[in-house]
């Protein structure tokens, strides 16, 4: 077999298996990832079941497979935004702007994925919950840290807890997420944006490097 053939049929692979765990993505941040099986997603995407298992070889191996698809969009839109902001305050609040507009643009249909998959898995051990917590964890040392530098850089009061402040800043972010797919109604974000924005206020050096509430 000639290079170029060969390099065909990767190419060609790799756009399957790109297709195949996109679709997997969407379908998990509704149903979970036990709404994935390899049946459905050959029926649904028109290839064969031999083709996806090729791919994954197990149930497991594709829930994994579809969690660091999943991971790598969430860095994309949420985490590669916020980096290129400087460090400091306007870092934090670019983090909860960020997130809250993956949430609302409804990258994935299910609102935010990680979300859907750590309710399905919290109490069940096992590798995907391994996965899931290990990214969740990143996320919050991210926060943490990302606060952190906003106070040892004078733009957050000296009081202020990192973790504490981490913590509620997701939730605001998750219960909006949540609330607004459950009740069907966006204007959720804007009472997290406002309640973020005011939490963030009170801790401020500097309130006013902060965007107005009603912006």
């Amino acid at each position: 077999m000639t290079p170029g053939k060969t390099d065909g049929r990767i190419e060609r692979g790799d756009q399957t298996r790109r297709l195949i765990l996109g679709r997997a993505a969407d379908i998990a941040s509704v149903e979970g990832l036990d709404g994935l099986s390899i049946g459905r997603l050959a029926s649904e995407l028109e290839v064969s079941k031999s083709g996806v298992f090729a791919h994954f070889g197990s149930k497991e191996e594709l829930q994994l497979a579809t969690l660091a698809t999943a991971r790598d969009v969430f860095l994309d839109t949420v985490i590669a935004p916020t980096l290129r902001a400087p460090a400091g305050l306007a870092r934090v609040w670019r983090l909860c702007d960020a997130r809250l507009r993956y949430m609302s643009g409804r990258i994935f249909p299910g609102g935010c994925f990680f979300s859907t998959v750590a309710a399905e898995f919290h109490a069940r051990p096992g590798r995907v919950r391994d996965a899931i917590s290990a990214a969740e964890a990143d996320l919050y040392r991210f926060y943490e840290t990302t606060i952190a530098t906003a106070v040892e850089l004078g733009e957050l009061a000296t009081g202020v807890d990192p973790r504490q402040l981490a913590f509620e800043l997701d939730a605001f972010t998750r219960t909006a997420g949540s609330n607004a797919l459950l009740f069907d109604d966006d204007s959720m974000f804007a009472l997290a944006r406002r309640g973020m924005l005011e939490r963030l206020r009170a801790a401020a050096v500097d309130p006013s490097s902060l965007p107005e509430l009603d912006e």
